[in-house]
C-alpha cells in the first residue's frame, strides 16, 4: 500500500507515523511545498511549543472548539489529550502542565517536540520531500490517486491524506476545489484588536488581570486577563473573543465597539459598596494610591484620568458625579476597533474543508473515497491554549491509522 501526506506540519507528520504504525508495509512519502518541516511547531508557544491543554475528558475538550465541536466529539474518542500524553512520553518526551492548563515539555523548548516527530518519523521509514509542491490531485479510474508535483515526476497511492495547514484567502485550497471537495471560505481567528491612536496603547505591557470583553450589538464575550499593547489589546481574554467571533467581526471589517468591565463583570452596585468602604478605612488617603480589585497602578492612575477624577481625590471627599463617573469607566469602558494583528507569528483560520463532507470516525471524504483530511485545513479551529494543537494530534492519528 502507497500512502501521500500533503503537508509538513504537525497533522502531516502525526499522520505519517501513524500510517506506518497501523500499517507495516505501507510506503509513505510526506510531501512539503517549502524547505522546512514543522515551522508552527517551533515557533508555537514563544518557542516552548504548547503541545495540549490538560482537559481531559471528551466532551469538555470539544467545547473549546468555536468551529469544529461536535466533529471533534467523535474524533476524541478514538484520540484524545490522554493519548497524545502517552505517545509523547513514549517517545522520551515528559509534558509538564501550567497553572492555565497549558502543557508543554518539560524541557520548555519547542526542538524537543520536532526532534520527536523526526526521529519517529525516521523510525518509520516516511520518505521526506521538502520543496514538492502538489498542483494537481487526480483520482484514477482505478481508485488509485496520482500526485502532480510541480518540475517533479508525478506519485500514484493508494490513499491520500491532506495536511496542508489553513490559509488566508480561498485560493490557497484551489488543489480541493478542483476535485469538487466543500469548502468554507476562511477568515482568520486567533487576533488581537487594533486601537490605532488611542491613549490606551501608552500602557503597553500591562495585564489587566480579570476583565470581561464584549463587541456591542453583539452576543459576544468573553473573560479572562487582558494584555494592552503597543497596537492595541490582546491576551485571553481578546484571544478567546477574536476566536469565536471570527466570522462576525470579519462581516464588521473589523471595525466595531469593544466594551469593557475592568473588573471581571462586577456590577455597579458593588464597586459603590467598594467606594464606601474605601471611606471607612482610608478616607483621607489619595485615590491614585488606592487601586480597586487589585487593578494594576498604572491602568487605574489612566481610568481615573480618563473618567476626569483628580488624583490627589481622597475618597471622603470624592463628590457623587466624578464618582459615578469611575464607576461607568469600570464597568462600561468602551474602546474603537479598528483593524486585527495575527497573535505572534501563530496564524490560525476558520474555514477549510467542510465537516459535512468528512466522516468523523474516519476523517475520509464523503465525496471522493480515499482521500483523508487532518489538521488546520479543516474547518476546525480552537482557542488559544493548545486546542489547536490537539486537533492536529487527533485528526493526524485517525487518518493515519485509517488511510
Amino acid at each position: 500500500m502507497e500512502v501521500v501526506i500533503i503537508g509538513g506540519g504537525a497533522a502531516g507528520f502525526f499522520a505519517a507515523i501513524h500510517v506506518r504504525h497501523h500499517h507495516p508495509t505501507a510506503t509513505i512519502h510526506l510531501l512539503e511545498r517549502s524547505d522546512k518541516l514543522l515551522s508552527k511547531v517551533r515557533i508555537s508557544g514563544g518557542g516552548r511549543c504548547n503541545v495540549t491543554h490538560h482537559c481531559t475528558e471528551p466532551r469538555k475538550l470539544a467545547r473549546h472548539y468555536p468551529r469544529g465541536e461536535a466533529f471533534l466529539r467523535h474524533a476524541f474518542k478514538q484520540f484524545a489529550v490522554a493519548d497524545t500524553i502517552a505517545w509523547f512520553a513514549a517517545e522520551g518526551v515528559a509534558l509538564k502542565v501550567e497553572p492555565d492548563g497549558r502543557m508543554f515539555p518539560t524541557t520548555d523548548d519547542s526542538a524537543t517536540i520536532v526532534d520527536a516527530l523526526t526521529s519517529a518519523a525516521d523510525r518509520a521509514g516516511v520518505q521526506l520531500r521538502l520543496q514538492h509542491r502538489v498542483q494537481l490531485l487526480e483520482h484514477l479510474p482505478s481508485g488509485r490517486w496520482r500526485i502532480h508535483i510541480q518540475e517533479r515526476e508525478a506519485l500514484e497511492a493508494d490513499n491520500v491524506i491532506v495536511t496542508m495547514g489553513g490559509h488566508a484567502k480561498a485560493e490557497g485550497y484551489t488543489l480541493l476545489q478542483r476535485l469538487g471537495q466543500p469548502l468554507v471560505d476562511p477568515v482568520p481567528s486567533l487576533f488581537t484588536f487594533n486601537l490605532p491612536e488611542d491613549p490606551v496603547r501608552e500602557l503597553a505591557g500591562v495585564v489587566a488581570p480579570a476583565v470581561r470583553a464584549r463587541i456591542t450589538g453583539t452576543d459576544l464575550e468573553s473573560e479572562g486577563p487582558l494584555l494592552i499593547t503597543h497596537w492595541g489589546m490582546s491576551g485571553p481574554a481578546i484571544l478567546r473573543l477574536s476566536a469565536w467571533g471570527a466570522r462576525t467581526v470579519s462581516a464588521l471589517d473589523y471595525r466595531f465597539t469593544l466594551q469593557i468591565n475592568w473588573i471581571g463583570g462586577r456590577h455597579e452596585g458593588l464597586v459603590q459598596q467598594a467606594f464606601q468602604e474605601q471611606v471607612a478605612e482610608h478616607p483621607n488617603k489619595q485615590l491614585a494610591n488606592l487601586p480597586l480589585f487589585g487593578l494594576p497602578r498604572r491602568l487605574w492612575a489612566f481610568l481615573l484620568q480618563k473618567a476626569e477624577v483628580g488624583t490627589d481625590r481622597t475618597p471622603a471627599t470624592l463628590p457623587r458625579k466624578e464618582r459615578n463617573r469611575l464607576v461607568d469607566v469600570l464597568t462600561n469602558d468602551r474602546y474603537a476597533v479598528q483593524g486585527r494583528t495575527t497573535f505572534k507569528e501563530e496564524f490560525v483560520t476558520a474555514g477549510g474543508v467542510n465537516l459535512t463532507a468528512v466522516d468523523p470516525d474516519t476523517l475520509q471524504s464523503r465525496v471522493l473515497p480515499g482521500l483523508y483530511f487532518a489538521g488546520e485545513v479543516l474547518d476546525i479551529d480552537g482557542i488559544t491554549g493548545g486546542f489547536n494543537f490537539q486537533a492536529a494530534w487527533t485528526t493526524g492519528a485517525i487518518a493515519g491509522r485509517l488511510a
